[in-house]
């Protein structure tokens, strides 16, 4: 018991453990970002893109479930007509435009 515990207070064993942890890090910091902030950068940037072409007369789905057709697309507002209202929406708030649904959404 003694022996092990002279070994780990020895200076080389200490430096090894901190590359080790550095190394551990790293991989940790990896796995993060192939896991968790790639995917959603490329899913936001799918969306843009889908957002980018909306234009008059696409049938387009709100994230609230509401359905219409585009009767005009200024900036950040889309107005859409749904049976007999007409709402204005933001553009970051349609989640699928004809067929095609942003990424992450459920179908």
């Amino acid at each position: 018991m003694i022996n092990t515990l002279t070994l780990m207070a020895t200076p080389d064993a200490a430096g090894g453990g901190i590359s080790v942890l550095i190394l551990q890090i790293g991989l940790f910091a990896a796995v993060i970002y192939f896991l968790i902030i790639r995917p959603q950068s490329q899913a936001r940037k799918k969306h843009e893109t889908l957002l980018a072409g909306l234009k008059k007369g696409d049938e387009v789905t709100t994230g609230g479930g509401i359905i219409g057709k585009v009767k005009d697309v200024k900036d950040d507002r889309v107005t859409i007509e749904s049976g007999s209202a007409t709402l204005v929406v933001e553009r970051a708030r349609i989640v699928r435009v004809g067929n095609t649904s942003a990424p992450g959404t459920p179908t």
